[in-house]
């Protein structure tokens, strides 16, 4: 997009109201009102979302954080204590989003809810420990920590609603760039096969899907097409048939086999990025990494069968 434009400009594209944040524009929802019982449903929207998108076990009640920082404190073996300290992370966040929910209710009941109140202070004071020892926390579909999602709740909790669903068309923008770049990476991958032909549109269709379903909201009206038509998308780019030699080489059925499961892997990946609508920036460098070596496999072997003529 052009260079001149701000970010956070707000534009009718197509009759959507859309923002531009580093260089897509992307669509625009109108933020709820900012209020107490706004910011408790968001936090706890925000916690179930982050737990469904990371390891399993750390969902821990908020009524076991006595025992889960006992557990934490006491575990001495190195990759034991990484797991305990999410667990620890995951009791923290539902330990304040019960105090903040209690606080809410409170306040429904006429009861006065001051920003330096007691429990207001140990309600912060939970979600940052959370957000620290959330470095420790892994993906669920692989090894990469979400620092961006796992500090979500926090930042509903310390900043205005408003504030906070513009910080997320940042992510969107960061999580659609990094879709295009590993749209691009396969596309490169891919370039030099002649086992895997008339990719690149699937490639396209992918992508584009892709970045349309990460900036709907699931209460949109549009989400029984946008969600389709990224599902079509996928599994027309998993379900490609390569092209085999009447009689392969050993050459060609790694091709074939490594080509199919590159595919697989980075339609994963892409999922993973779309539905947590954050980036993944270890990930997707991991895996151009990866479209890049198997790249230069296919050149390398092309090469040796043109020099066997």
């Amino acid at each position: 997009m052009s260079e001149s434009t701000e970010n956070g400009t707000r534009r009718e594209i197509d009759g959507e109201l859309r923002v531009y944040y580093d260089g897509y524009w992307i669509k625009h929802y109108e933020p709820p009102a900012n209020s107490l019982d706004i910011r408790k449903r968001l936090i706890r929207a925000l916690t179930r979302r982050l737990f469904n998108h990371v390891e399993h076990g750390i969902n821990i009640p908020g009524s076991r954080l006595s025992e889960a920082r006992a557990a934490y404190q006491a575990e001495t073996d190195i990759e034991r204590k990484r797991v305990n300290g999410a667990m620890l992370a995951g009791a923290l966040f539902n330990r304040a989003a019960d105090i903040f929910t209690s606080l809410v209710d409170l306040q429904s009941a006429g009861v006065e809810i001051t920003h330096d109140n007691t429990l207001m202070r140990e309600c912060g004071q939970c979600l940052m420990e959370a957000l620290d020892l959330g470095k420790m926390v892994k993906h669920r579909g692989g090894d990469e920590g979400i620092d961006e999602l796992w500090g979500e709740p926090f930042k509903a909790f310390s900043i205005s609603i408003e504030d906070f669903y513009e910080s997320r068309y940042v992510k969107m923008a960061m999580a659609m760039r990094d879709i295009d770049r590993l749209g691009t990476g396969l596309k490169d991958a891919f370039s030099t096969s002649t086992r895997f032909s008339d990719i690149d549109p699937r490639i396209d269709h992918l992508t584009r899907a892709a970045k349309r379903k990460s900036e709907i909201l699931r209460t949109d009206p549009s989400i029984f097409e946008v969600w389709s038509d990224y599902v079509v998308a996928r599994e027309q780019l998993c379900n490609i048939q390569p092209q085999v030699p009447a009689v392969p080489d050993a050459a060609a059925i790694r091709e074939i086999l490594e080509g199919a499961r590159l595919l697989r892997e980075g339609a994963d990946l892409i999922t993973h990025i779309v539905r947590a609508r954050v980036p993944m920036p270890k990930s997707t460098r991991e895996f151009l990494d990866r479209c890049n070596r198997f790249r230069q496999a296919i050149c390398q072997s092309n090469e040796e069968r043109g020099a066997n003529g």
